[in-house]
This record gives C-alpha cells, sequence and structure tokens, in this order.
C-alpha cells in the first residue's frame, strides 16, 4: 500500500459542511477532484444545493456530531453510497456560537454549561468521527484527520471563553491522537484561523473589528474562508505524509505558531 493517497483518490468528510467555512472546504476537496460527504445538522437545502452541483463527487447526509450513533451510522451510508470507505476527516462542525465579543459570557457570567457545550460539540464530535473512520482508513492503510482550531490560543482578546477551551482541548487531543495513530499511518493535524470575513457565525461581528484585526496583519486584510480552506489541503495530501500532530496558524501572520 502506498503510504499516501493523492486528493483525487480520497474520500473526505467534512462536517458541518453545509455552510460558511464548511462550504468552503467541502468546495476546495471537489474542486481538487475528491469525493466529499458534506455532513450537516439543519442545513438541508444548502448541502443539497451543493451536491447539485457536483452530483457524482459529493453526498449529503444529516448527522449531529455529538451523537456517536449517528456518526457511525454516517460513515455507514457514506461508505454505502461510495463504495470505500472515508480515508480523510475535516472536522469542522460548531455547536452553536455566534462570534460577538460584546454578547459572550464573561468570567462574571460564564457557566460551567456553556464549555461543556463546546467540549461536548467540538471534542465529542472529534472524537466520535476519529473512531468511525478508523477501520476504514486501517483497511486502506491511510488515514488522514484535520481538526479545525483557532488562533485565540495565542491571542486571547475576546472573551470567548467556552469555544477557545473546546479549541485548545482539540489541539490536545489531535496532538495525543497523533501519536498513538502514527504506526497506522493515519495522520492528526490541525489548522487554526481567526476571524474569517465572512461567515455565519461571524455576521454579527462589528465592521470595526474585521477593520482593526486587517490593520494589525501582516497582509493587511482579513482571512476569507476560501483561503483558509486551501490551507488544509496540505494536510491531506501527499506534500504532508511526514507531518503530524501540527497545529498551522492560518490568519494572514497575525500570530506566530
Amino acid at each position: 500500500m502506498s503510504n499516501s493517497f493523492n486528493l483525487n483518490q480520497q474520500l473526505v468528510l467534512v462536517t458541518g459542511g453545509a455552510r460558511g467555512l464548511g462550504e468552503q472546504l467541502v468546495r476546495a476537496y471537489l474542486r481538487e477532484g475528491a469525493n466529499v460527504v458534506i455532513n450537516y445538522l439543519t442545513s438541508a437545502d444548502a448541502a443539497n444545493k451543493l451536491v447539485a452541483e457536483a452530483p457524482d463527487q459529493a453526498f449529503a447526509i444529516q448527522a449531529d456530531v455529538s451523537d456517536q450513533a449517528a456518526v457511525n451510522a454516517m460513515f455507514a451510508k457514506a461508505r454505502e453510497h461510495f463504495g470505500c470507505p472515508v480515508t480523510t476527516v475535516v472536522n469542522n462542525a460548531l455547536p452553536k456560537f455566534s462570534f460577538n465579543g460584546d454578547a459572550r459570557p464573561n468570567a462574571d457570567q460564564l457557566s460551567w454549561q456553556h464549555i461543556h457545550q463546546q467540549l461536548e460539540g467540538v471534542v465529542g464530535g472529534a472524537l466520535y468521527t476519529t473512531q468511525a473512520a478508523l477501520p476504514g482508513m486501517r483497511e486502506v492503510g491511510f488515514g488522514r484527520i484535520i481538526n479545525i482550531g483557532t488562533n485565540l490560543f495565542q491571542n486571547p482578546v475576546v472573551p470567548y471563553h467556552d469555544y477557545t477551551a473546546g479549541k485548545a482541548a482539540l489541539l490536545s487531543l489531535t496532538r495525543t491522537l497523533s501519536n498513538d495513530l502514527g504506526p497506522d499511518n493515519i495522520t492528526v493535524n490541525m489548522v487554526s484561523g481567526g476571524l474569517l470575513r465572512t461567515t455565519d457565525a461571524s455576521a454579527s461581528t462589528p465592521e470595526e473589528v474585521f477593520d482593526y484585526i486587517a490593520a494589525s496583519t501582516p497582509l493587511r486584510r482579513v482571512t476569507t474562508p476560501a483561503e483558509f480552506a486551501d490551507a488544509t489541503l496540505f494536510f491531506a495530501s501527499p506534500w504532508s505524509r511526514s507531518v503530524t500532530g501540527q497545529n498551522l496558524v492560518v490568519d494572514g501572520g497575525l500570530v506566530k505558531g
């Protein structure tokens, strides 16, 4: 078995793939010739519209990634539809969240329920998709798991305590899983962005925040979802076959490492 597959040989599953960043992730992998499973929770119309653009390559499946049984069923449906196991998982799904610092709970208001909701969706979801993918990845001797993170670890400028805690835990899981799964030729990496212009989640972000970030960034602009999505392709490609347990920050140079 080859230790790497070209993108056009891969079956990629993108969680939360119907809207926002997820849509751009789906488009990036479709553009490179991969077959793509578009996971969605409530955005059926958007998911089906994407499938209609590439009916031979794309397939939409509804599942709550925090529900292990639903995730397992989704992987079975994907394999049945495409006739092969999922080789690549992009963990993008985000529990309901609005990127508006003024509306987020501060230190006095933060509850464990806020944090638990993010841990359940972000970390639980990634754990369940990884576990569901392992049998098929081991079968073909190849696997790529790409987790979506945030640059707020390094630059905690807004009180997204719950979101950042969930993503930080996901980074830890990324690194421990990379060590555990390396012998199976399965790499596990993270790609972390800052505020993206514009997704549903960032729609409530004030314009002056975008302007401030652009002015503070070496590229003098805010990264777009399409630009961010392209960077994830590296971790699925043969070029990254010796890279695992890493966190690549894609935010126009705002945060270093």
